[in-house]
């Protein structure tokens, strides 16, 4: 009797365990929909070159102008996220190659922008990438987790960009100075020409 006992114990035990770990299966899964939020940017050539331009601009104007995008930029890509099934593949893509145009031909310049404005056009363009990015969420995703992933990463390479590009330009008084932004118009200048050529080939096709 006493062993029938025991084993009932063992095998309710046993159950228990497993439904602990199914469960917590259930969670780290979940977990994925964070992740793919912070990885999805990286799929996507048109995220890269905007959001490095964006940091670039910014560093481009010092630290102090900046650094308001730290809170605008992730703030502006979870605006946009629920606008991803409202704009067209088409539109967005001119959209895209606008304002890559823009920022390229701003740096290539070396344009003094007011903050306000640096902040309006990180704004406008972290609305369209996000929109982009929640148009390939599946019906499936949890969209708080990839919201949370997506701002994140957001947030983490415009404020990397941005310091690197402070820490490149370096100050006035270094020699280095000089060639160093021209180092920066001419980056400008190439994201420039990638955008009026995305601009063609949408605009032909």
């Amino acid at each position: 009797m006493k062993l029938k006992f025991r084993r009932g114990w063992i095998a309710a035990a046993l159950l228990l365990a497993q439904g602990g770990a199914a469960e917590a299966h259930i969670v780290a899964a979940r977990l994925g929909d964070f992740y793919m939020g912070a990885l999805h940017p990286f799929t996507d050539l048109q995220d890269v070159i905007l959001w490095t331009a964006t940091g670039v601009l910014a560093g481009s104007l010092g630290a102090s102008r900046g650094r308001w995008l730290i809170l605008v930029f992730p703030l502006g890509l979870l605006v946009g996220l629920p606008l991803g099934r409202i704009f067209g593949a088409a539109s967005a893509g001119l959209a895209d190659a606008a304002m890559m145009l823009a920022i390229g031909l701003m740096l290539a310049a070396a344009t003094r922008i007011p903050t306000s404005a640096l902040c309006a056009i990180s704004f406008g363009l972290a609305v369209m990438r996000g929109a982009a990015n929640g148009a390939d969420l599946g019906p499936d995703t949890d969209r708080v987790l990839f919201a949370a992933g997506l701002a994140c990463v957001g947030y983490t390479i415009i404020t990397l960009t941005m310091a690197l590009t402070v820490v490149f330009r370096g100050t006035e008084s270094d020699g280095s100075a000089p060639w160093r932004t021209i180092a920066v118009r001419a980056l400008g200048g190439w994201i420039a020409a990638i955008g009026l050529m995305m601009a063609s080939i949408v605009l032909a096709s």
